[in-house]
């Protein structure tokens, strides 16, 4: 086996973050003297040593790595076969992380395929193993290849990778940037990210920063190269602004996450010193423990006036840095953005710019966030909301609605969806003028936003003229229509009456806002029909539409 991996080399290419144009991660690309990897696994799979020699690249990528005193968290790649084998295969993997001096941590393996031949059993137990032992993980070549669609949800993993052809084809394909919506809105909920890898044109970046992607690689970006980019960052124009990444309460602190840079609890400013001295764009240096959770935080500014400062080196070379620096500002990664900045603005003045450290459930370093990253995210956050809010009641429009509907459909949710409308309303506008109708929608917008407070879940919006949009889970459904109904409008003094079209939707039922959007339109013509306030139901798969208030014209005497 070692002979067939004597010519390989390796080239890295960078991840780059998107909400900050800097580089998160290195990939390890192996590269054999003659033909492809894949060749030469084919070659190991007919000499009956294909796990071992997949393991072999492994630790070959971290050791080549070392040469460059990579930081960065490093990404190498194992077969999905590889993890399902025997755990005692992996052992070479934990000698090349002494050898180089590497935490686990440090390491994302990104696990390919093919995914089929691979027990799942043992596959689970081996991404368990690997998890435990401190491992991020990846899973590979998800679109395009056989990755089972539990595995997305039950491994948790830290990174999706989206397969270079689904990358591909997002500028033309409206389907498949709905499926990656779906992957975007699914690791909210695990607390992993998305990468897109392959990006070859400005199209398609344009394509996974508009679904919000927070993570991608790419020739376009920076090729692979031998020696780590780690310096290289993306032109202004190419950063994400704000994207569909955005949520109500605001974007993750992960979507700004940069790598730390981290030394041992017990490092001497001497060692410090010259970790920032070679590396001028870190801001901070973490001091953590054995089991990488941050102890110590060391500011640069205030470090480096310590220490260049007279006799500075004298006083603190040899000493530990732990003495300059300050205890860790410390947040989880399923904090918002707001959360940060509420903890920064209860911090001593004198770091209300330091770093603050992104921790898992164990409490181990995650990343940095850098403040003002944070407070142009908010920023934009706020811009983008109040441009897309409707000026006549100040709700949001049908954008904000259709992201939330996608997301409930992607998570397998069961909701409502109602569609309300002003009976009359050009009537309304002929006979008592525009300002009164005016007056009646900002009534109607004002009480819709009151019961959007009153029921958790609710989301309103107002998709134009007389139209507007309720999305609520089924036990808030009866009471906030109901609400809504039982009390009286007028215009001038001129009797209003409201028709209400529900869809329920249950998991599986229906794919996209889109389809929503067309089932409802029979249902509120429905209502329209009837006398009175009215009030229909209906469901997907089925014409059957339940009249819960309103009467047929007809018999209306």
């Amino acid at each position: 086996m070692p002979a067939l991996l004597d010519d390989v080399r390796f080239a890295f290419q960078p991840l780059f973050n998107l909400n900050t144009g800097g580089v998160v991660a290195v990939e390890a690309l192996a590269r054999p003297h003659d033909g492809t990897v894949q060749d030469l696994l084919q070659a190991a799979y007919q000499a009956r040593l294909l796990t071992n020699a997949d393991v072999g690249l492994a630790c070959r990528a971290i050791r080549a790595a070392a040469d460059f005193e990579l930081l960065l968290p490093l990404h190498v790649n194992l077969l999905a076969i590889t993890v399902a084998d025997k755990p005692e295969i992996l052992s070479p993997l934990y000698g090349a992380l002494r050898e180089a001096g590497r935490a686990p941590d440090s390491i994302v393996i990104e696990v390919g395929e093919p995914y089929s031949r691979a027990n799942r059993a043992r596959l689970a137990r081996g991404l368990k193993t690997l998890r435990d032992h401190g491992f991020r993980i990846a899973l590979d070549c998800v679109g395009e290849g056989d990755v089972p669609l539990g595995l997305l949800t039950s491994a948790a993993p830290d990174y999706i990778k989206l397969d270079r052809e689904i990358v591909r084809t997002l500028p033309d394909d409206p389907a498949r940037c709905s499926l990656v919506r779906s992957l975007v809105h699914l690791s909210e909920y695990t607390g992993g990210q998305v990468v897109a890898e392959g990006i070859e044109t400005e199209e398609q970046l344009t394509a996974v920063r508009k679904i919000g992607v927070a993570h991608a690689q790419g020739h376009l970006l920076a090729p692979p190269q031998r020696r780590p980019a780690v310096n290289a960052r993306i032109a202004p124009e190419a950063v994400t602004q704000t994207g569909e990444i955005r949520r109500s309460s605001g974007p993750r602190v992960t979507d700004f996450l940069h790598p730390a840079t981290t030394l041992p609890e017990d490092a001497t400013s001497e060692e410090v010193r010259e970790v920032l001295a070679s590396q001028p764009t870190v801001t901070g240096v973490v001091l953590v423990d054995d089991e990488g959770r941050p102890r110590w935080s060391v500011d640069r500014n205030r470090f480096l006036l310590a220490v260049t400062g007279p006799y500075g080196h004298a006083l603190h070379a040899k000493r530990e840095a732990a003495r300059l620096a300050d205890k860790p500002h410390v947040i989880g990664t399923d904090s918002s953005a707001l959360d940060l900045l509420d903890v920064v603005a209860h911090a001593n003045r004198e770091r209300t710019n330091d770093d603050l450290i992104v921790v898992d459930h164990n409490e181990r370093c995650m990343g940095v966030v850098r403040v003002a990253d944070v407070v142009r995210g908010v920023a934009e956050l706020k811009v983008e909301q109040a441009a897309a809010l409707s000026p006549l009641t100040r709700l949001p429009g049908s954008d904000e609605i259709a992201k939330e509907v996608d997301r409930r459909i992607a998570t397998g949710e069961i909701f409502a969806v109602s569609w309300l409308d002003v009976d009359g309303f050009k009537l309304v506008n002929d006979t008592v003028g525009f300002a009164a109708g005016d007056d009646l929608i900002r009534e109607i917008g004002h009480d819709l936003a009151d019961l959007a407070h009153t029921f958790p879940g609710v989301q309103v919006g107002h998709v134009g003229g007389d139209d507007f949009l309720i999305l609520a889970g089924l036990d808030e459904t009866v009471p906030l229509s109901a609400r809504l109904l039982d009390k009286p409008y007028t215009a001038e003094g001129r009797h209003i009456t409201l028709s209400l079209a529900t869809l329920i939707c249950a998991a599986g039922s229906v794919g996209s806002y889109r389809e929503v959007s067309r089932l409802l339109a029979p249902v509120k013509e429905h209502a329209k029909s009837l006398a009175g306030s009215s009030w229909v139901m209906g469901r997907p798969g089925t014409e059957r539409r339940d009249v819960l208030r309103g009467v047929a014209q007809r018999a209306v005497s």
